[in-house]
This record gives C-alpha cells, structure tokens and sequence, in this order.
C-alpha cells in the first residue's frame, strides 16, 4: 500500500510518542482508531521492535512482545530501579511470579475471561504467593528441575527466595546479606506494577487492576501461544480441585 507523506510523517509522530513514553491519550487514541493508514503505520513500526499496540480505556500502549525488544524491561533495569543492592537473579524470578498471582487472583486462578473481584488486599496477594510457593514445594525435586527446563523458569530458585524472607517482621535477620521480608518484597512487586500502570493503589492496603492491565491479561495472558503452559503449571492444583467439585 502506497502512503502519502503527510500520512507517514502522522504515524511516525504518533510512534515516537509512544516509543519515547509507553502510552499516548485520547487524541492520539481517536486518530489511531479511525484512520486506516495511520494505524497500519504504527502497527508496522511496533511490529519492527517486536512490540504490539494495546488499546485499553482512552489510552493506546506500546508493549513489548518479545525478551528481543528494546522496550522489554531487562533485568538489571529491575535491579537497579526496584530491588535492593546485592539482588540477583532470582529476586527477578519471584518479582514475575508475584505478579502472576496477583492477576491469577483477580481472575480466580485464570479459570474465568473477566475480573471476578474488584480489588485484592496486599496481605491476601501474599498469602496467595505463599500458598502457590507451598504447593511447588510439594512437588518431587527432580520433577521441579524438569520442569525448569521445561519452562526455562526457576521454580527452585522462587522458592528458595521466598523461604529465605521473613514473613512477618520487617526487620528480617539478613542471611548472606540477601534477606528481606516477605511483606517489603510485595510492597517492592507493588511498586513496580503501578510503575507499569498495571495496578492502582485505592487505600486501606488494597489495589485495583488498571484498564492496560486487564487488556494485557485477555490478550496475552490467557493465550498458550504467550504464557507457555506456565499458568496451566502454578495452577494445575485449582484445576484438580474444579474438577473434584463438579
């Protein structure tokens, strides 16, 4: 399809809009929606840094697809922006975990299409962590290695993590100087998720999914082609249980 300049110069600016900050408003939104052009443009240039276009409530989102995009948060961007000195690797694997359970607790373990609750309180987000975690535990050591090469997910080193934070002080005894409370990492996951305007905090020590969230998780979350059989994995215990109550 041939593109007038004036039409190029249009979706070009649009893209650095959403390339430079992640998010474009209403306008930007309207105009992506009822010009063809222009919207095969932007797709075509988020197409070429592996990212896709999200529309979600009046905004329209660049997001990554792939690990290979230069817009993907990369770990030490993790480790230097939300977790503290002297973090490795698996403070990011339990980072993304938590964020796993938290939309699984929204969407009643990934069982239903829409939110089936409208806020979740921190405390229940990390007793639904430690639940998840409790389970993976029970599992036999070298099926959970099996499965981490399966998945390239360190199930192992989650645990590990998490059961090496205190659950209840915040002034955790440090071990190897890596150990915090379980509490502070979620304020951390916290943090991090509204960061990425995927949770809003709405007081009394609860938070909400944002629309970008919502879209994210219906898009992407809930497809094989995306999540790799990870969710079928952490929640494959909900499935038994379905079942056994029907």
């Amino acid at each position: 399809m041939n593109y007038s300049e004036s039409k190029v110069m249009e979706a070009f600016e649009l893209y650095t809009i959403l390339a430079k900050d992640g998010y474009a408003g209403a306008e930007a939104l309207a105009i992506y929606v009822a010009d063809d052009s222009i919207r095969g443009l932007v797709d075509g240039f988020a197409h070429k840094v592996d990212c896709v276009i999200v529309i979600a409530g009046e905004k329209i989102f660049l997001i990554p697809e792939t690990k290979l995009s230069p817009f993907h948060v990369n770990n030490e961007y993790l480790k230097k922006t939300y977790l503290k000195s002297g973090s490795t690797n698996a403070d990011i694997y339990l980072l993304y975990f938590t964020t796993i359970i938290l939309f699984g607790g929204f969407y009643d373990s990934y069982q239903t299409l829409e939110p089936t609750r409208d806020f979740l309180q921190i405390d229940e987000w990390a007793r639904m962590v430690d639940d998840r975690i409790g389970m993976l535990k029970e599992l036999d050591l070298e099926k959970l290695k099996e499965r981490e090469r399966e998945f390239s997910y360190n199930w192992i080193q989650i645990i590990d993590k998490w059961e090496d934070m205190n659950d209840i002080k915040e002034s955790a005894k440090r071990q190897s100087g890596n150990t915090i409370s379980r509490l502070s990492f979620m304020d951390t996951a916290k943090r991090f998720l509204i960061d990425q305007e995927l949770i809003s905090e709405i007081g009394n020590n609860e938070v909400i999914l944002t629309e970008k969230a919502k879209t994210i998780v219906q898009r992407f979350f809930m497809e094989v082609e995306y999540n790799k059989g990870i969710l079928e994995f952490i929640y494959q215990w909900e499935e038994e249980k379905h079942a056994l109550n029907k």
